[in-house]
């Protein structure tokens, strides 16, 4: 379908909305216009939908993007290379970020961060407890 800003898509049946679904690819967002009636007909589209975006939005448009804890600005490729991640709230910083083990490491060897003294003095999370131990 290639790279468009917009799509604005009218089916003939239920079927064909369905089957139009299937065939996007990975978008930030997909707006769905009904009531909630609507929502419960066409469980099956926004059950296709919420595996093709990273935000879907009920009754609106993605005119802005509001920078919180909840937000997510990503989605599957091609709409974001990674869509582990968001481009926007509190989870933006892990689209730089990658997890590293360092397992029977001596302290002296480990990155300041995981050192037992904590030189740094960061909150970090240490045997399931958040603190700066």
């Amino acid at each position: 379908m290639g790279y468009q800003s917009s799509k604005v898509i009218r089916s003939n049946n239920h079927d064909e909305l369905l089957q139009i679904a299937r065939s996007l690819e990975g978008q930030l967002t997909a707006s769905v216009h009904g009531t909630e009636e609507d929502l419960t007909e066409y469980a099956d589209l926004v059950d296709i939908l919420e595996t093709k975006v990273g935000r879907l939005i009920f009754n609106g448009f993605s005119t802005g993007v509001e920078v919180c804890p909840s937000m997510v600005h990503g989605g599957p490729y091609p709409a974001t290379s990674d869509g582990r991640s968001t481009a926007v709230g509190t989870r933006a910083i892990t689209r730089f970020a990658r997890l590293v083990c360092y397992q029977n490491f001596p302290p002296s060897a480990l990155p300041a961060e995981l050192k037992d003294e904590n030189p740094l003095n960061i909150l970090r999370m240490v045997n399931g407890e958040i603190g700066k131990e």
